[in-house]
């Protein structure tokens, strides 16, 4: 599949992730069972997410002009992601981080960012906008963000945010300018006003979302639409190795399926299916379902009642 590009806005970096038995109960030395180096980042991590799926991918970021900037670059090349929207910036260090994984898939990530990194927006090529499918930010950049939010809005591309704890405060600033508010549990119960689930996304509608959204792992996807339906898309269950990435995974698959025209409960469905897939291996990328794979998952899951008429969509699957 092809189809109009989704432009993903945000944080790049590279991940040095270890396995290990157990998370020591007290400072000592362990010993790693597994190692792997590779591309990090939501929004890269996103956008590498759709170009494995088979759709197509641009990355608006910025990095360093060191090693660990080459490396994510390339790591991004090999997922078939389009880097021309990428800076490298002089003097700059490219983020990093340290992911130490446990036997049963539970994670410690240690990042590194530079708080140097040039914010300005005024390069970006906004002009791409008008033929993208959509527009999905990590909200690590602001300003970026902001840019490419206003101008998919003049286009009426739509729009979608991936807030988690960190970015929850910087949501207030873009509010105004986005279409799928999807929220991680910590934040959503934090940041978003309300009582209970339906309370919290009535807030967010009422700031302009036409969609509001949780991730809750293990629980699943829960949202409402600004036409007052509700939505519940169950986690699919599988082996897991690796957490890390998984969210990365669902906010990219499901902004393809926006950028594809699908309905809300099939962009739900192919974005869990997706993220499920990603925790099979270590690291955030190493997962990451090809649209055949995806698709064979999804027709194994049809016997658990999963709506066929969502199954294997041909604006998903190759």
């Amino acid at each position: 599949m092809q189809g109009k590009p989704v432009i993903v806005v945000g944080h790049t970096a590279l991940d040095r992730v270890y396995r290990i038995d157990a998370f020591p109960t007290r400072p000592t030395k362990v010993s790693a069972r597994d190692h792997r180096e590779e591309g990090g980042g939501s929004a890269a991590n996103a956008a590498a997410a759709i170009a494995v799926l088979g759709g197509r991918a641009a990355l608006w970021s910025r990095v360093g002009d060191d090693d660990t900037g080459t490396k994510a670059l390339r790591a991004l090349e090999r997922s078939g992601v389009d880097i021309d929207g990428v800076k490298r910036c002089a003097g700059a260090r490219t983020p990093t981080a340290a992911v130490i994984v446990d036997a049963k898939g539970e994670r410690l990530v240690v990042s590194e960012d530079d708080h140097v990194m040039p914010m300005d927006a005024g390069w970006l090529p906004l002009a791409g906008i008008a033929s993208a499918g959509a527009v999905l930010s990590d909200l690590s950049w602001l300003e970026g963000t902001r840019a490419a939010f206003a101008a998919a809005r003049a286009e009426g591309v739509p729009t979608l945010i991936d807030v988690d704890l960190g970015g929850s405060i910087l949501f207030e600033r873009v509010a105004d300018l986005t279409d799928y508010a999807i929220f991680s549990a910590p934040a959503f119960e934090t940041f978003v006003v309300g009582a209970d689930d339906e309370a919290r996304f009535d807030a967010l509608i009422a700031r302009g979302a036409r969609h509001a959204g949780v991730t809750r792992g293990a629980r699943g996807y829960a949202w409402k639409t600004r036409d007052g339906s509700l939505g519940m898309q169950p986690a699919f269950k599988v082996p897991v190795v690796d957490t890390t990435g998984a969210g990365d995974a669902f906010h990219g698959i499901f902004a393809l399926g926006v950028a594809s025209g699908l309905a809300d409960a099939a962009c739900a469905l192919a974005a869990s299916a997706a993220a499920a897939l990603k925790c099979r291996r270590l690291g955030a990328r190493a997962g990451l379902p090809t649209a055949m794979e995806l698709d064979a998952f999804l027709l194994e899951q049809a016997g658990e009642g999963l709506p066929r008429g969502l199954l294997a969509d041909e604006r998903l699957a190759s």
